[in-house]
């Protein structure tokens, strides 16, 4: 069995090109912001909270710990994570805090999953 290799054999690089492409890609604030976004994603607890928000649209700690099949302190804290890097938000009702998904977490949600999780409603 061979292996194709991945890099070339000779130096064949077109600098004006890389370079060009090497001055829009400078690790920008967008550009770290969105690696935090995918990173938040990346946890399988995380990824399920953020699909029972797509469903729920608005769940507090409590049915999502349900929903899961977590602890509500893990969850909880999963929320945190997730709300840092903008994927949800809370607001408070009385003594329950409500959580939904942001347009940007519906968004990263349906490019990881491959379509449009509130459209299967």
């Amino acid at each position: 069995m061979t292996q194709e290799a991945e890099e070339c054999d000779l130096l064949c690089l077109d600098l004006g090109v890389a370079e060009k492409i090497r001055g829009v890609l400078e690790l920008t604030e967008q550009l770290q912001r969105a690696a935090g976004r995918a990173q938040a994603l990346g946890d399988p607890t995380r990824l399920m909270v953020v699909s029972a928000l797509a469903h729920g649209e608005e769940l507090c700690v409590c049915d999502l710990a349900w929903v899961c099949g977590r602890s509500q302190n893990l969850v909880s804290h999963h929320l945190r994570v997730l709300r840092h890097a903008g994927l949800v938000t809370s607001r408070r009702d009385k003594k329950m805090v409500m959580y939904s998904i942001t347009a940007e977490g519906s968004a990263l949600l349906a490019a990881l999953l491959g379509h449009d999780r509130k459209a299967t409603r």
